[in-house]
């Protein structure tokens, strides 16, 4: 990361982070160390495969290239079921101010 950029914020229960106002929801902290880098690592992999595809405008590699992009994504908790046990919907994707983080958001002073 350049040194201007600063990481994205991250809600204080740690299911987000917000990126352009949108909440997107962070990897499953009970995957251990080595797994969470294992699939991060092929999900990195895929989608250097979906860029390759779609520069070579070979369709089927790219659909194939996305199911393993969602794969890896699902096996690390950023979509599919929700990794927590609480009971609490998920607000990955929406906007921040439309969501119970609203007034966090805010105070970033980020919007």
């Amino acid at each position: 990361m350049s040194p201007d950029r600063r990481p994205p914020p991250v809600t204080a229960d740690g299911r987000y982070i917000v990126v352009r106002g949108r909440l997107w929801r962070r990897a499953n902290p009970e995957i251990p160390e080595d797994e969470r880098q294992r699939l991060t690592d092929a999900l990195m992999h895929a989608r250097r495969e979906v860029g390759a595809a779609l520069r070579a405008g070979d369709a089927a590699a790219e659909k194939a290239a996305r199911a393993r992009v969602h794969a890896a994504k699902v096996a690390l908790g950023e979509r599919g079921p929700v990794w927590w046990c609480d009971g609490a919907p998920d607000y990955g994707r929406h906007l921040a101010r439309n969501t119970p983080y609203a007034a966090w958001y805010a105070a970033l002073g980020d919007d």
